[in-house]
């Protein structure tokens, strides 16, 4: 690994036990992994409990961190990723409603909020209808701003792949917001 990591000190710290350090750690990683487990599931109570997995994780794993094997953000999104993609599994077993959950808007005026509502409603209901990998390319590059070379890396594909899975999932959630809006503000269910 040819840069070094900024979390090593803070890891091995961490695995120290100590107080202070896994409130430095929450503090620093907590908004991005729930923004990303948000945007992988659209449902922010369960984004909840995969960053709360995430960080059991992370205290498990600490004292025996070894630095150069991963970068811990890598590693972390990886976990993170995987922890999605095991309820997106269990949904799809258990056959969950369509509903989307309520998203908290702050835009001043009564009807750009209802404007905004709906839009992000459309934008999450279209970005779930996403296959899988098209769906976390999308979230790791333009919600988690991870260069393309990192995302890949943590995807576990070549640029070349991620480009092309970014290319579909652009492609798809063009055609999917193009199309009118359904009742109830659903976009359309399967496309590939």
């Amino acid at each position: 690994m040819n840069e070094e990591d900024p979390d090593t000190a803070l890891i091995a710290r961490v695995g120290n036990r100590e107080p202070g350090a896994v409130r430095e750690i929450v503090a620093r990683k907590l908004p991005r992994i729930v923004a990303l487990a948000a945007r992988m599931l659209g449902d922010r109570d369960e984004a909840d409990d995969v960053a709360q997995e995430a960080f059991m994780r992370i205290w498990k794993v600490a004292p025996a961190w070894r630095p150069g094997a991963a970068r811990f953000d890598t590693w972390l999104h990886r976990v993170t990723l995987n922890l999605c993609y095991d309820r997106l599994r269990r949904r799809r077993e258990t056959s969950v409603s369509d509903e989307l959950p309520e998203q908290a808007d702050l835009a001043p005026l009564p009807d750009e909020r209802l404007d905004t509502a709906h839009a992000n409603a459309r934008i999450q209901a279209a970005l779930a209808t996403l296959p899988a990998r098209q769906r976390e390319a999308l979230v790791l590059q333009y919600y988690q701003e991870l260069p393309n070379a990192e995302a890949a890396t943590l995807m576990g594909v070549s640029v070349e792949a991620l480009e092309s899975l970014l290319a579909r999932a652009r492609r798809n959630l063009r055609a999917a917001l193009a199309e009118p809006a359904r009742p109830g503000g659903d976009a359309p269910k399967d496309f590939r």
